[in-house]
């Protein structure tokens, strides 16, 4: 059995505009700085690589390239009242209002998808 905690992470899946991937950057760099200044660890952004090798699949006939739009966000809180606390806070940071003006003017991201997750850590 793993460890237990009651770490939270959330996993955020963007669909970007591929023309705009200047403008979703900044915009996930605005959000590191939020999350981690109301307590929590980003684990960072993550952007298609053009210049990547092709891929390899461990499982060949199930495995397969990913769509070329798709990029990843992960950040944790230590418990789910510590992200409460952010996401009721972070609203009023004028950082938070910029970040949101910004994609409103550049649309920079097409919609995204939100999972919580829970770790699975060695026994170790």
């Amino acid at each position: 059995m793993g460890k237990e905690t009651s770490l939270i992470t959330c996993y955020l899946r963007y669909f970007i505009d591929p023309d705009k991937v200047a403008a979703f950057e900044h915009y996930a760099r605005v959000w590191m700085r939020l999350i981690e200044k109301y307590g929590g660890t980003h684990h960072g952004y993550f952007l298609p690589d053009e210049t990547a090798p092709s891929a390899t699949f461990s499982f060949p006939g199930v495995g397969e390239a990913g769509p070329a739009n798709i990029a990843v966000a992960v950040f944790s809180f230590p418990n789910v009242e510590a992200y409460e606390t952010y996401r009721r806070e972070v609203k009023n940071d004028p950082e938070c209002r910029a970040a949101t003006k910004h994609y409103e003017e550049t649309k920079c991201f097409i919609k995204y998808e939100r999972t919580f997750m829970r770790p699975v850590l060695s026994d170790t």
